[in-house]
């Protein structure tokens, strides 16, 4: 069980990858293939059934790149089903305290870390083999990525108290959500908004934890990585409108 991202993250290497609501795993294939490190099955705005995001996990697998999750809601027997279709990491919206990270923890990571429950499920090769059921949990608790969500004036508020919460490996903004909880309905691009996610990045690299966030084009990644985001995604809606928009634009007619 080897988690190439986060194998790439602990270097510290920038990590690039999209979030999608999609169902057809030749999407993941081709993502795969075309170098990105992780693709986050979007369970939050996307209608994707646990039996799709198995397959869906089944192509990443194949093409090498990382599955991640958005679980809609911190929900322990949600989450754990995602996990146990073998995705490797959970991104969870609308967390704000650190008593919501340590619930989260507790939800993605077995004993003695948390209170995953244990079956023979894909993730674990349905305890067919090749590994003890020990070495299994030892290698999904070091492996499993961790990763709420900050998407409103409330979690920068408190994010110093939650980076102290043992298992999370990092945060991912949100700007569209964290614009609209200051008020900004037309976006992030406000100058007020940038500064609080400057802020939140630094308070993450603060704690050494996993700074992620949008990054809108190759521009704006540059940026980003450059002020210590190690985590970057767009979205499949995203990279589709903006190549077909250049070939639009590029077309003879």
């Amino acid at each position: 069980m080897i988690n190439s991202l986060k194998k790439r993250l602990t270097e510290d290497k920038t990590c690039y990858g999209v979030i999608s609501p999609t169902t057809d795993p030749t999407i993941c294939e081709y993502l795969g293939w075309l170098g990105m490190d992780f693709y986050i099955i979007d369970g939050e705005h996307g209608p994707i059934t646990l039996t799709e995001t198995s397959h869906l996990v089944r192509a990443m697998e194949c093409a090498g790149i990382t599955p991640l999750a958005r679980v809609r809601s911190l929900e322990e027997k949600l989450i754990l089903q995602f996990l146990d279709a073998g995705v490797m990491g959970i991104m969870m919206p609308g967390t704000s305290t650190a008593a919501d990270c340590e619930r989260l923890v507790q939800a993605v990571k077995y004993y003695p870390m948390g209170d995953r429950g244990l079956g023979p499920v894909r993730s674990a090769r349905y305890m067919s083999g090749g590994v003890t059921q020990h070495q299994y949990i030892e290698m999904a608790n070091a492996t499993t990525l961790v990763f709420p969500m900050i998407e409103s004036i409330q979690a920068v508020e408190q994010l110093e108290a939650m980076c102290q919460i043992p298992g999370v490996d990092g945060f991912i903004i949100g700007p569209r959500d964290l614009a609209l909880s200051m008020g900004f309905t037309d976006g992030p691009q406000h100058s007020e908004v940038k500064e609080l996610i400057d802020k939140a990045i630094a308070i993450m690299l603060k704690y050494g934890k996993i700074a992620g966030t949008v990054a809108a084009n190759a521009e704006q990644a540059n940026q980003l990585s450059a002020k210590g985001v190690r985590l970057l995604l767009n979205s499949v809606q995203g990279l589709l409108s903006t190549g077909v928009a250049a070939f639009m634009k590029e077309r003879i007619n």
